[in-house]
């Protein structure tokens, strides 16, 4: 997700997203522990999908403040 398509979303979407990436991360770091992961790039571009959303998410928690 680009970080603009993250800020049109409500706090607690982004909440959600959140939630549904970290398990999605946690399943596929089974998958490669296990020895069936093939694209171990989409780890990466997990990661930093969550860390996007979780500074949007303070930034936007900043600003109501």
């Amino acid at each position: 997700m680009k970080a603009k398509e993250i800020r049109a979303l409500a706090a607690d979407e982004i909440k959600a997203k959140i939630a549904d990436t970290r398990e999605e991360l946690m399943k596929l770091r089974f998958q490669q522990v296990t020895g069936q992961l093939t694209d171990t790039s989409r780890l990466r571009t997990l990661r930093r999908e969550i860390a996007r959303m979780e500074t949007i998410l303070a930034d936007a928690q900043k600003a109501t403040k």
